[in-house]
């Protein structure tokens, strides 16, 4: 990604969420905390395929710089297919769609907060290959930190199911469906969000892990 382009990110004001020492704070509670799912995460990756524990890939942060995003890896070891994943992509082991169903998977991106890279709440951070900085929705996108869950994750949780049913190119149905809705819910919360709002993202996100039967389902006409 060709670095002159940072410099004509939007330098619109943004509203801030909950501050940076708070949620540096709760990413060292929750590393500490849940550090007995990350044993399991740890245990069921080892045994479901040969390979590292966690998968690392570059994602698009904060003013277009590039970050190392962790979490426990979900797939088969391999050099090929695309970087959306629908539900039945064969890739998936069968620890990794447990670990993608509970959320367990994204428990390593606690790290990537409390180094900086991500918050708690904000919007999900792309690959390069996804992201144009020529659009000006990305340019106020890329304004905050990604985060690892936000009002559209939420409501975009059967994404990968949702992909499974795409007849035809997924690629091009991602980048001309899916994601022009998720860049529009992300400006929409961003305009309005507080630390307040970020707070309930975090209870309604823990709910609907808890009780995946009461999430909203996403149906699109395309």
């Amino acid at each position: 990604m060709d670095a002159s382009l940072f410099a004509n990110l939007s330098s619109d004001p943004v509203h801030k969420g909950i501050p940076r020492t708070v949620e540096a704070f709760l990413a060292l509670a929750g590393l500490v905390v849940l550090l007995p799912f990350f044993g399991l995460g740890a245990l069921l990756v080892a045994l479901s395929s040969p390979g590292p524990l966690l998968y690392r890939q570059e994602r698009i942060g904060l003013h277009g710089r590039k970050f190392i995003l962790y979490k426990f890896r979900s797939m088969r070891m391999t050099s090929s297919g695309l970087q959306v994943t629908a539900k039945n992509d064969d890739r998936i082991t069968w620890a990794g769609r447990l670990l993608r169903k509970t959320k367990i998977d994204e428990l390593p991106e606690l790290w990537n907060v409390l180094r900086g890279d991500m918050s708690i709440v904000g919007p999900r951070p792309e690959v390069e290959r996804y992201v144009d900085l020529n659009n000006s929705q990305w340019k106020q996108v890329l304004a905050v930190r990604p985060g690892i869950t936000d009002p559209v994750t939420f409501s975009l949780r059967n994404e990968e199911e949702l992909l499974g049913h795409v007849e035809g190119d997924l690629e091009q149905f991602y980048l001309e469906t899916l994601q022009p809705l998720k860049l529009k819910g992300y400006i929409e919360y961003l305009r309005q969000r507080d630390a307040w709002s970020d707070v309930m993202i975090i209870v309604r996100t823990l709910f609907v892990i808890l009780f995946p039967n009461k999430a909203p389902v996403f149906v699109s006409n395309s």
